[in-house]
């Protein structure tokens, strides 16, 4: 069975070659590659891990921080609502990776916090994650990824400084 490819969405502007158009031409060209790139990723996390990319994201800012977080904290760093980041955390808490506490008893409060197992398995998926981007940038010589992080600094600068 031959794999489903994703429309790419640069074809919207494929047959422009217009100089007015680059940076919608630069937009759709970061939005494609994006949108390859966590497509392969999500298939490969649920495949090899039976984990779903927010699940993924979650357990990375747990692993960052070994006291735990707010609830709130992790929805606004994974830009989750706060709803669905209850669900993920119910969901790690009964596969055994995360463990939820209150502190100081305080019942308006839940910090999530990773148990060994989470830390353990979160350790692997990490570890396979950037052996799959190593994979997927592969043609890519490593100067020129350099080059196009520096770029990407700037344009990410200049959108900041527009924003409204």
């Amino acid at each position: 069975m031959l794999p489903i490819m994703a429309v790419d969405l640069e074809i919207i502007v494929n047959d422009t070659h217009d100089s007015n158009k680059q940076e919608l031409r630069l937009w759709l060209r970061l939005l494609s590659t994006t949108k390859l790139i966590s497509q392969e990723v999500r298939r490969r996390l649920r495949s090899e891990f039976g984990a779903t990319l927010p699940q993924f994201d979650l357990l990375a800012q747990l692993y960052r921080e070994p006291e735990g977080l707010r609830l709130g904290e992790l929805s606004k760093r994974t830009m989750v609502t706060n709803g669905n980041i209850t669900g993920l955390i119910e969901r790690l808490e009964a596969d055994g990776f995360v463990r939820r506490e209150t502190p100081d008893d305080d019942r308006r409060v839940t910090v999530a916090r990773l148990t060994d197992e989470g830390k353990a398995i979160f350790s692997r998926m990490a570890e396979a994650h950037e052996s799959w981007l190593r994979d997927l940038m592969a043609d890519v010589d490593p100067a020129t990824i350099r080059t196009i992080l520096a770029e990407m600094e700037l344009l990410k600068n200049s959108a900041k400084r527009h924003l409204s």
